[in-house]
């Protein structure tokens, strides 16, 4: 399967801006309802393509197409749904100085802003970042991954049977370096919202910010997985599969450091080792299928020498470390099986960039002070998981690591009115629920003498 997808450069950014600009004129002041009742449209909209939706983004990302009806297609359009709502609740405060003033906040939008996704869940983040900014009455320049481009083409055509009015949502395609930093470039868009790699968020920012543009980076993770000894094994074990390998491991949020209390350590190593062997490495639209195809063969190739760089630092293979060539019509595809390595300490590469793909490392401690500061030993703070019986513990680990999401006894389970973001070197900012709202929009404070 083949096709084309446009090579939009400057020019083509300046086109949709201005495209942009002469619909944020009426958008920007569209009742909140009325914004309200086409972003639903879109999210039912997105219900009823669901088929034709999670088969092109199966066939362009390689993931099972089961995890694309379960997942990324439902959350596509619980994304439009939850901040078509959340728009009509979202308030402004007022302050009363007694006898003398009232203060009010005006939140309006922004004006046009740049929305840029990644590949790994492409139309699940895309609509992360494009439904509140339109929401808050912002148009859009929005580029999805090169690639990955086919959801979004899918996504425009529904949008224009909902009938979002033209200029509200612009679509460009291109490459990071060239789309991409016309976008950031650009003087007419005032903030830029971009999830994807921290080297990338490094280019950002320092072309945004001599800008003075608003910015939110939710960037790389090297996520610690922490399993105490009081944990519920069955519950810990089935998540942590899933936690460690979901989406052939390329999710920012999959846990690729686990680190285990000493006293559980082998046995944990023998049951995960027996359970990841079991995961089914096959063509991507099969059912029984566990592990789908690598996204590309730059990815591929990137993944296979993180794994050789680990057997050279002396980390050793328990399971996996080599590549898959299924049968059928996937026999020149790009998979990999799941890997699980061990002896490698905090400070080495392995444990140190993330590979984004399946590949986990296994380390052992024996207090909860040496699981914080392994926990905490990376530039990374996206994400960690928690595993305890024991609340107090749960508790006291949680404030104490580096991260900005924490799960306790669970992975993934989102509420969308979260903030969700990172520290360190995994990001700027929040998105979702009203931080995602106050990020697409202004705040005016008004006084008024009484």
């Amino acid at each position: 399967m083949s096709g084309q997808v446009p090579d939009s450069n400057e020019k083509d950014v300046n086109i949709a801006v201005e495209a942009a600009k002469k619909a944020f004129t009426s958008w920007s002041v569209t009742p909140a309802e009325e914004r309200f009742r086409i972003l639903n449209r879109i999210a039912e909209l997105i219900d009823a393509s669901l088929d034709d939706l999670a088969l092109a983004e199966t066939n362009d990302n390689g993931k099972p197409l089961w995890l694309s009806r379960k997942v990324d297609i439902p959350r596509a359009s619980a994304n439009f749904r939850f901040f078509a709502t959340g728009i009509m609740h979202f308030a402004t405060e007022s302050h009363s100085m007694e006898d003398k003033a009232v203060n009010y906040t005006l939140r309006q939008p922004l004006g046009i802003v740049g929305c840029i996704s990644p590949w790994n869940l492409p139309l699940y983040l895309f609509t992360w970042k494009i439904a509140p900014a339109l929401a808050a009455g912002n148009c859009v320049i929005a580029k999805p991954s090169e690639v990955t481009p086919v959801t979004a083409f899918l996504l425009s055509k529904i949008c224009q049977e909902a009938g979002l009015p033209p200029g509200v949502l612009n679509i460009v395609h291109g490459t990071g370096n060239i789309t991409g930093e016309a976008i950031v470039k650009h003087p007419g868009i005032k903030a830029i919202s971009f999830t994807g790699s921290t080297r990338a968020g490094e280019r950002i920012a320092a072309i945004a910010a001599p800008k003075f543009k608003k910015l939110s980076l939710e960037l790389g993770g090297k996520n610690p997985n922490i399993i105490f000894a009081d944990c519920d094994w069955e519950n810990m074990m089935r998540t942590s599969i899933q936690s460690s390998f979901s989406n052939q491991g390329e999710i920012c949020l999959c846990g690729s450091r686990i680190l285990v209390e000493e006293s559980i350590y082998e046995k944990f190593k023998t049951e995960f080792v027996e359970r990841t062997k079991a995961l089914t490495v096959a063509d991507p639209l099969e059912e029984n299928t566990r592990q789908g195809a690598i996204v590309s063969k730059v990815h591929f190739d990137k993944i296979m020498r993180c794994i050789d760089t680990a057997r050279q630092e002396g980390g050793r293979i328990l399971c996996g470390g080599h590549s898959v060539r299924p049968e059928g019509r996937c026999a020149n595809g790009y998979f990999i099986q799941p890997t699980v390595i061990e002896g490698l300490g905090p400070e080495c590469h392995t444990n140190q960039e993330e590979v984004f793909g399946p590949v986990v490392t296994l380390q052992s401690f024996r207090t909860e002070d040496e699981a914080l500061h392994l926990a905490n030993a990376t530039q990374y703070g996206l994400s960690a998981t928690i595993w305890t019986q024991d609340i107090s513990k749960a508790n006291r680990v949680a404030a104490k690591v580096e991260s900005g999401i924490i799960w306790i006894n669970c992975w993934l389970l989102r509420d969308l009115r979260t903030p969700f973001g990172g520290m360190k070197s995994s990001g700027v900012g929040r998105e979702g629920g009203w931080e995602a709202l106050r990020f697409f929009t202004e705040a005016k404070n008004i006084c008024v003498q009484l």
